[in-house]
């Protein structure tokens, strides 16, 4: 199946104009499609189309990816009437178009990816896809001897219709365990401890799928992905 998009959010997209300004562009008969004068602002056009503005091509909006290292205090959104956002961390042209691909809670730190592509956020962030999301958790009591047996047979949280999906777990001492999920339920890891009859201290995501947190990111920094790390998920 071929991607479209409507002809007036990719100009809106590849330009500062707003979609309203668009469609007057379109209106007064500015906006061509493949040198053919466009009529309708709905028009479903691909990648390989031209479009052009008073005859000159418009550059495509391209797809955009980013990590963050989130520091406490800061909601994944990209608005929030409350808090500071992770999206308003970032100093990039049309930042509104960004999306966060799998969310941290706002005390949790570490690994957050960023894109404007749709596509491979739901990769991300869909299980179906069994991508692994790797955390450093810190307990507040001792890690017990039966929680990797219990979190590799599925935890089973209050208000779930559904088992978690296997868990993996790796202790480091008695208080801290690397753990790797492969969902993004809502305060999973918490819940997860929560059921075995701990609490965490401290969340921090190390790892999605094969992207690790880059070590040279201060809290609240962001970089782009290399292609190998997009081509990774």
């Amino acid at each position: 199946m071929v991607n479209s998009l409507r002809l007036d959010k990719t100009i809106s997209n590849a330009t500062d104009l707003s979609r309203t300004e668009v469609k007057r562009l379109i209106k007064a008969g500015q906006v061509s499609v493949d040198d053919q004068i466009a009529s309708n602002s709905a028009q479903k056009i691909t990648a390989e189309q031209m479009v052009a503005i008073d005859g000159s091509p418009i550059k495509r909006a391209s797809k955009r990816y980013f990590m963050m290292n989130k520091p406490a205090g800061v909601v994944s959104a990209s608005k929030d009437r409350h808090n500071p956002t992770a999206l308003e961390l970032i100093y990039e042209h049309r930042s509104e178009q960004l999306q966060i691909a799998g969310r941290l809670d706002i005390d949790t730190t570490g690994l957050l990816l960023i894109t404007n592509d749709g596509q491979w956020n739901h990769r991300i962030t869909s299980p179906k896809t069994n991508c692994k999301k790797r955390y450093l958790v810190e307990l507040q009591d001792p890690v017990g001897a039966d929680y990797q047996k219990r979190l590799e047979a599925g935890i089973a949280l209050e208000g779930e219709k559904r088992r978690c999906l296997p868990a993996t777990m790796e202790i480091i001492d008695d208080h801290h365990i690397y753990l790797s999920i492969s969902e993004g339920k809502y305060h999973q890891v918490k819940r997860m401890m929560t059921t075995l009859g701990n609490e965490v201290v401290n969340l921090h995501r190390l790892q999605i799928g094969e992207i690790q947190l880059d070590p040279q990111l201060e809290p609240g920094d962001y970089r782009p992905l290399s292609d190998a790390e997009v081509a990774s998920i």
